[in-house]
This record gives structure tokens, C-alpha cells and sequence, in this order.
């Protein structure tokens, strides 16, 4: 089994990415144990307790502390720093703003929308996805992240420069339903190109979470470029807690194209959530339906992957009509077969991502002895007799 030296000098290897120095130089390596068998016991210690990089913490510390020669197991817990330790931490580090909370310390759950190729319509999903949720009583935001291709401004109708707040921070335009909205496309001339290369488009998708206030949310949804490049694999690193939403249609073609986009995420460690069919038949105005695209490649991919298919979302002229117009079907005209769709698809993302109730606390009632009825402390509830 390796020292505790060699387990200590192995955790050298785990960066922090906001302050940029690894875990033991930051003194956040709070315990080591061996129990035997070849397990090993870390303790790392946050800076927050709403850290959002904390799987990138548990990721990294297994990694590396299980690379180790004799290591059978790594066990990685959790504390928080305390306000003293944090204080020394600032002083080392020379902070006087203090240390980050995390940029997306208030948000809950980071949805990336992603395909295989163009074409399949995921701009589309993404938007009336966030609307969706928006309407169901959902905190959202939406990051653009198709540097490229940049259009969740335009199928939002948002546009003009985002103001910065006191702090320095970015604020996010709001849409229809108070979705928060972030794109390049607020800082280029209208339809201009984008022509960057991986290490730009690695800056600015990395000040787009950093330096933007995004305040409280229950969902982020960022939009992906298709395919497998640049931008997918600095989204994994920058957001190791996210879930990847994987778009395709119906045909033989796109559900091979999207199986690429599967395997990339499983090798940056982007968990897959589950799979959208996109364009599953065209419905004209009187209702027919017609399987233009073929059928069942959605459900065939997620059987494949061992995902759930969350929907499927039929083509319809509203649909196409409304995302010209900047007004998400889904707030137009909830009824279309689209926006159907999608509402389901919004429920299977929030089922995916259940909220953990409150625990009440109970106590006696009041000058009752032990055999008295008891209930929730802060509730009035009637008193039978």
C-alpha cells in the first residue's frame, strides 16, 4: 500500500478550477485514512457548502488516489471549510474580493442539449424546452453555447447588449416567462460569423459561466453545437455536474450521428439524462400525420444507450412559425402536437431531477404527557376531541 506521503503527493494531481492551484497546495486535503483491504479514506474540505464543482472533486480524487499502486477502493467525503480556514485561504491567496462561491453556486440542475450533426432541430427543443419549464413554475436559463450558430436569441425575440451589475458580473436579457438568456450573439454585429478557434471558444464559454450572474435557478439549459468538438469537451470540464440531453430524428442516419455524440459524453464522464426524437412525423393543420423522417429511432438509442426516451416531438408548421417570430410555441399555443410534446418532455426532466423535500420536525404538543398526539413544529393542524 503507498504511504500516506505518496496518497498526499498523488492529490497534487486534483486542480481546483476557479483558484487554479491543486487541493493539498490549498490546504483543502482535511484527512487521509487507510482502513486496510486497500481502501483509502479522503476527506476534502469546500469552500462552500453550495460548492458546484464537487463532482469534479469526486471524479479527480478517485482518479488519482486509485491510480496508486495496492489502492482497491477511494472513498472521497465531504466537508466545508470554516469561516476562519476560508479567511486564512483568502489571506494566502491575496483576495481581498473574497473567494468565489462558484458562479453556479445557485443553480441547481445544468442540463447540455447536444446532437450528433445539425439539422435535428436541437436550438429548437432547447428553447421551447426552457419555456416549458418556465411555464411549469421553474427558475431557467438558457447559455447559447453554438458559438457558431449561434439562434436562442432570435427563438427568444431578445436582443442588445446584457448590462453589468456593480460587481462586475453579466446580467442574463430576460425572455418571455422570465427565462434568463446568454449568447455570443449579444456581443457580435447581428448575423455576423464567429471565426475562433478552441482556445477563444474555451475563454468565452468559460466567462459565460464565470462572469455572468446567473442567479437562482432550478434549470440551466445550454445549448451545445453538434457534433463532438471543441466546445462539448470544455463544457465537460467546466461543468462536471451536468447532464447530457441527447437530440436526434427518427431516421437510421441521425440516430448513428447521435451515438457519436453518446460515446463523447461518456468519455469526458458527461452523464446521459435521456433522448429527444425531434421531427417524429409532420402533423398538418387537420391532423394528419405523416412519417416523413421514418420511426423509431429515438426509442432505439435510448434502448441502446440505457437512457429513457423523454418524447418525441412531431413537426408542425406553428412550431417552425414561432420560432421565426421569437415566441416559443409552447407560450403561444400549448395545444399544438409540438408543444405537447415538448411539456412532456419538460416533465420528464423534472421528474429526473426531484426536489428533496423539507424535513419536519415533530414535537409535544404543548403540556401534553409523552402519550399525547404530537404534530409538525409550524403547522396548525385541528385537534380531534
Amino acid at each position: 500500500m503507498p504511504s500516506h506521503d505518496e496518497i498526499l503527493q498523488s492529490l497534487r494531481a486534483v486542480i481546483d478550477p476557479e483558484l487554479r492551484q491543486d487541493i493539498v497546495e490549498l490546504g483543502m486535503v482535511r484527512s487521509i485514512e487507510q482502513p486496510g483491504d486497500g481502501a483509502v479514506a479522503v476527506m476534502v474540505s469546500l469552500t462552500t457548502p453550495g460548492c458546484p464543482i464537487r463532482s469534479h472533486f469526486q471524479t479527480a480524487v478517485a482518479k488519482a488516489v486509485g491510480a496508486l499502486e495496492g489502492v482497491t477502493r477511494v472513498d472521497v467525503a465531504f466537508d466545508v471549510l470554516s469561516e476562519q480556514e476560508r479567511g486564512a485561504l483568502q489571506r494566502k491567496l491575496g483576495r481581498s474580493g473574497g473567494l468565489p462561491d462558484g458562479a453556479l453556486a445557485q443553480v441547481a440542475n445544468v442540463v447540455c442539449v447536444g446532437s450528433g450533426k445539425g439539422g435535428v432541430g436541437k436550438s429548437t427543443i432547447t428553447a421551447n424546452l426552457a419555456a416549458a419549464l418556465a411555464a411549469d413554475g421553474k427558475r431557467v436559463g438558457v447559455l447559447d453555447a453554438d458559438v457558431w450558430g449561434y439562434s436562442i436569441p432570435r427563438m427568444f425575440g431578445v436582443s442588445g447588449r446584457p448590462p453589468v451589475s456593480a460587481d462586475r458580473k453579466i446580467i442574463p436579457l430576460e425572455a418571455t416567462g422570465g427565462v434568463k438568456v446568454m449568447s455570443i450573439g449579444f456581443f457580435v454585429a447581428e448575423d455576423s460569423a464567429v471565426v475562433w478557434r478552441g482556445p477563444m471558444l474555451h475563454k468565452a464559454l468559460t466567462q459565460f459561466l464565470e462572469d455572468v450572474d446567473w442567479g437562482e435557478l432550478d434549470f440551466l439549459l445550454v445549448d451545445l453545437p453538434p457534433g463532438t468538438g471543441d466546445v462539448a469537451m470544455t463544457l465537460a470540464q467546466l461543468l462536471p455536474q451536468a447532464r447530457f440531453l441527447l437530440v436526434t430524428t427518427p431516421q437510421a442516419t441521425a440516430q448513428k450521428v447521435a451515438r457519436r455524440s453518446a460515446e463523447m459524453a461518456g468519455k469526458v464522464n458527461l452523464e446521459i439524462g435521456g433522448v429527444v426524437e425531434n421531427m417524429s412525423g409532420f402533423v398538418t393543420p387537420g391532423g394528419e400525420r405523416f412519417a416523413i423522417f421514418g420511426e423509431g429511432g429515438g426509442q432505439e438509442l435510448a434502448d441502446e444507450l440505457d437512457v429513457p426516451l423523454l418524447g418525441k416531438v412531431p413537426l408542425t408548421m406553428p412550431l417552425r412559425e414561432q420560432s421565426d417570430a421569437g415566441k416559443p410555441l409552447v407560450f403561444t399555443d400549448p395545444d399544438d402536437p409540438a408543444a405537447q410534446g415538448i411539456r412532456q418532455i419538460a416533465r420528464g426532466l423534472i421528474a429526473m431531477f426531484p426536489t428533496e423535500l423539507p424535513m419536519l420536525q415533530v414535537v409535544p404538543v404543548a403540556g401534553a404527557g409523552d402519550a399525547a398526539p404530537r404534530k409538525p413544529s409550524g403547522i396548525s393542524l385541528p385537534m380531534a376531541g
